[in-house]
């Protein structure tokens, strides 16, 4: 596959590729170019053109394109989900649904892009200007770069380009190394529904891309979901353009479970949202589980039990439960984190064991707060569970994060609800389900090292947009 660079289909100016590989079977799925400097450079002058015709375009036609997109996906979406499972590895049920999710992103922008409202804003409460009257409108940035993960490639994309261009921006993508093929193939149908050249360009190839994207004078914004180290980078490297920078970063997700949850629904819930979901390589996953003491060995149970039942292996078998990791590097770095747990006196419950890029589901006990398990992200299938006695005791070890992305709480009394919502730190709070979920209408998004502002549909349109005043000076009073 190519990239697409002033509204054609290119290779890399110097002709080098990049093999995309299954992480299940390590078989090449497809090359794709490695863009060079030079080729963002060409990509950033096109946007310019192309971000000009974006902004003289009517927002009738910006919901034609995105609406054709969306038809475009749907038709597509077998194909692009069993596209999406072997460059992914996630199972293939949850890829065709991921790619289902991103026809209803496009088409909820598409919706969007025609109710991009001002504000008239009445003056007479200000001495002396009792007679004048401002209005505000919302504009395009200009042009803004999307920085895409793997682990929800065609989904988080779909935010950052259809809300993108339904403010009237340029876009530019740069995808996720490890699995860029679906949202090439997407993106094609963009250009099928009469985008501009240059309105939407998609560079493929590593982080030097990214960095190259961050450092351009011609890129408006920065809208990336990543590692919170990344996260910083961008700033740093961002902030000698005093460009705008929309970070969705990591996650160390609490779930709190309290004496009079429902046992055999809360087990169901964990393992989903740590263990079937993305193979645990999700930002807002359950990472770690705070049990009120009296049912802590019963839900324990309850989830070894479930866990001990699941299938590892081709994430193309509708039977199979967990698939591979992204990458080996991805498998090893849970490895050693598991590793440092057991060195730190955790135990294992189940699972523990890597094969290539495969990590069994495993859940850990007797885990120390501050071991890396608990402490920080783990990207893969672990689930530590701590006792807890107190309720105040469980929002302190829940907040003891740098992370602040959602959080859950599984109880049925509703003052135990509304103080986790006053206390906790995070983004969202989720009642008695799993934090692994995202809604595209929602604000999505996190506090502390889980990023700055808010994704969804009514969000980022804000985010992608500014504000420009008129104020019309004694406007108001008897015509002479």
């Amino acid at each position: 596959m190519d990239m697409l660079i002033d509204g054609g289909w290119t290779g890399a100016s110097d002709g080098k590729v990049d093999s995309v590989l299954n992480p299940a079977t390590g078989e090449q799925v497809d090359t794709v170019p490695r863009a060079t400097l030079a080729d963002v450079e060409r990509a950033v002058a096109a946007a310019q053109r192309g971000k000009a015709a974006m902004a003289a375009m009517p927002a009738w036609r910006r919901y034609e394109i995105l609406e054709a997109a969306a038809r475009r996906i749907e038709e597509n979406q077998i194909e692009l989900g069993r596209l999406l499972c072997r460059e992914n590895g996630k199972r293939i049920g949850e890829s065709t649904s991921e790619v289902g999710v991103a026809a209803r992103i496009f088409r909820g922008y598409a919706e969007e892009a025609k109710r991009i409202f001002g504000r008239s804003v009445p003056l007479d409460s200000i001495p002396g200007r009792e007679k004048s009257l401002a209005i505000t409108t919302r504009e395009p940035l200009g042009v803004v770069a999307a920085i895409v993960p793997f682990n929800y490639p065609v989904e988080l994309w779909s935010h950052k380009v259809a809300g993108g261009l339904a403010a009237g921006n340029a876009v530019i993508t740069k995808t996720p190394e490890d699995c860029p093929l679906a949202i090439i193939e997407v993106s094609r149908y963009l250009e099928e529904a009469g985008l501009p050249p240059g309105a939407h360009q998609l560079l493929t190839g590593g982080r030097d891309v990214g960095e190259a994207l961050v450092r351009a004078e011609g890129v408006d914004m920065i809208a990336m979901t990543g590692s919170t180290a990344a996260g910083k980078r961008i700033l740093e490297v961002a902030a000698a353009t005093l460009k705008k920078v929309h970070l969705e970063l990591g996650g160390n997700d609490a779930t709190i479970v309290c004496g009079d949850a429902d046992v055999e629904a809360t087990a169901d819930a964990l393992v989903a949202g740590r263990f079937t979901s993305g193979n645990g390589q999700i930002c807002c996953a359950v990472k770690r589980v705070l049990v009120e003491r009296p049912i802590y060995a019963k839900l324990l149970d309850a989830v070894a039990a479930r866990t001990r039942t699941l299938k590892v292996g081709d994430p193309s078998d509708p039977a199979t439960d967990v698939g591979p990791l992204i990458n080996r590097r991805g498998a090893e770095r849970v490895d050693a984190q598991v590793r440092q747990a057991l060195a730190d006196g955790a135990k294992i419950v189940a699972g523990g064991k890597r094969q290539d890029n495969f990590f069994e589901p495993t859940i850990l006990t007797g885990v120390t707060p501050g071991t890396p398990a608990f402490a920080e992200e783990t990207f893969g299938p672990v689930l530590p569970l701590i006792a807890y006695d107190g309720f105040e005791e469980a929002l302190a070890l829940a907040n003891d994060s740098p992370f602040g992305l959602q959080a859950a709480i599984f109880t049925h009394d509703l003052r135990k609800v509304m103080r986790a919502y006053q206390a906790l730190d995070v983004g969202t709070v989720v009642v008695n389900h799993t934090t692994a979920v995202r809604v595209e209408t929602l604000p999505f998004g996190g506090n502390k090292g889980s990023g700055n502002g808010r994704e969804g549909i009514h969000d980022t349109l804000h985010e992608m947009s500014k504000e420009k005043t008129l104020l019309l000076h004694e406007v108001f009073g008897a015509v002479v």
